[in-house]
């Protein structure tokens, strides 16, 4: 495709907005199935959605993630389940795009649509043997893998006593392991976070990458990959991709709280709400903490993008400040959310597609993620504001 008539992430992120309302109409459905339905995912990926962090070397636009992250919001507004989703898979080619380049051929080289999943805690059984690993296991919440053909599964290699040496991540393809149908919850509901189950699968060295190299920036993937986008920390990376859809589930509950608010009235005050000054305070306190959280994750992930694209160094306390702000934005997401669902009435309470209450059941669930545990990664802003080392993968 030539560079005339490839598609731009500008008109990506377009496309995406307009398919807000097919995908909100899908919320419910989404919710009853467990999982996003796959008429969605392919308005997604006509949208061009999935190639907006593929590398241009196999059909991606290798694109400013800033953009990719608005695009995660605008579907996160529509659909809780359907953002997470998109977020989570949709920032997988940017994984697979720092390994050796076998493995990304491996991947792509038949069908550059293919879409990848992932389980990264370590919960498997990994062995070290001739020319690779065999693992083994169950791999839990692996989002959108009912729409995957591959999976990256996190691991920790050990020496012959037991102790841990290195952590990995095994790239592992769809017919080398099963998915068990366990997932079923109050939020995010259609996420269809289920299980990966492996048996004694050989995974060869080229498709297991050290968390190392990813840390140090320095990886297989830059050969054919020289791409700004490539040179960011993974940490940065994978938290944004977490907190974004919670910012985003936030913002569609705040427009259909101000909505809702507008035509309601609240027989027991003999009033309409709308006129109601505490739900005018609880309004401009949750526009404000949305509106925070988005504009400290977007002016981060800039920086950091500016930075690679002059191939400076990414400061630490850059880096440090942007899980900071990670965190804390889930937890204004989160803070906003509860305050519009006090005020949302009685009716908000009801089994049904109240889209408060979809939300404050979405981001609840969404912060419960291990990347938005917001003491660990604010003591490492406090760390290196302090001037002391810090030792931490998640930076």
């Amino acid at each position: 495709m030539s560079d005339e008539s490839a598609q731009s992430a500008e008109e990506v992120l377009q496309a995406v907005r307009a398919l807000a309302p097919a995908l909100r109409e899908r919320a419910a459905e989404t919710e009853a199935a467990r999982k996003v339905p796959e008429t969605s995912v392919k308005e997604l990926e006509e949208a061009g959605f999935f190639r907006l962090l593929q590398p241009k070397a196999y059909g991606g636009l290798a694109a400013d993630p800033t953009l990719f992250y608005a695009a995660v919001k605008e579907i996160a507004k529509a659909c809780g389940s359907t953002g997470w989703v998109a977020s989570v898979v949709g920032v997988h080619p940017w994984h697979v795009a720092l390994y050796d380049p076998r493995a990304q051929d491996e991947v792509w080289g038949a069908d550059p649509a293919t879409r990848i999943c992932s389980s990264y805690a370590p919960t498997g059984k990994v062995t070290a043997v001739d020319g690779g690993f065999t693992i083994s296991g169950t791999w839990r919440f692996s989002s959108g893998c009912d729409h995957a053909d591959w999976a990256l599964l996190g691991g920790l290699v050990t020496d012959a006593d037991g102790r841990p040496v290195d952590m990995r991540t095994f790239l592992v393809p769809r017919s080398e392991y099963r998915i068990d149908d366990v997932w079923d919850t109050v939020g995010l509901r259609g996420s269809g976070s289920n299980d990966i189950v492996c048996q004694d699968v050989f995974v060869p060295e080229h498709r297991a990458l050290s968390f190392g190299p990813v840390t140090a920036l320095d990886v297989p993937g830059h050969e054919i990959n020289p791409e700004p986008l490539y040179r960011l920390p993974y940490a940065t990376v994978f938290t944004t991709t977490i907190a974004t859809p919670i910012v985003g589930i936030a913002e569609g509950a705040y427009e259909g709280y101000v909505a809702a608010t507008r035509e309601r009235f609240r027989v027991s005050y003999g009033q309409q709400v709308a006129e109601d000054p505490f739900a005018q305070l609880r309004i401009a306190r949750a526009a404000s903490d949305i509106d925070a959280a988005w504009l400290q994750l977007s002016r981060n992930v800039s920086e950091l993008y500016e930075l690679a694209a002059r191939g400076e160094e990414l400061p630490m306390p850059l880096r440090a400040r942007a899980r900071r702000d990670q965190v804390l934005a889930t937890e204004r997401a989160v803070g906003a959310v509860d305050l519009l669902m006090e005020n949302a009435g009685g009716s908000a309470m009801r089994t049904g597609p109240h889209v408060v209450q979809r939300a404050w059941r979405d981001v609840h669930n969404g912060r419960g993620h291990a990347a938005n545990d917001p003491e660990r990664a604010l003591v490492l802003f406090g760390q290196s504001a302090l001037g002391l080392d810090i030792q931490d993968t998640m930076l």
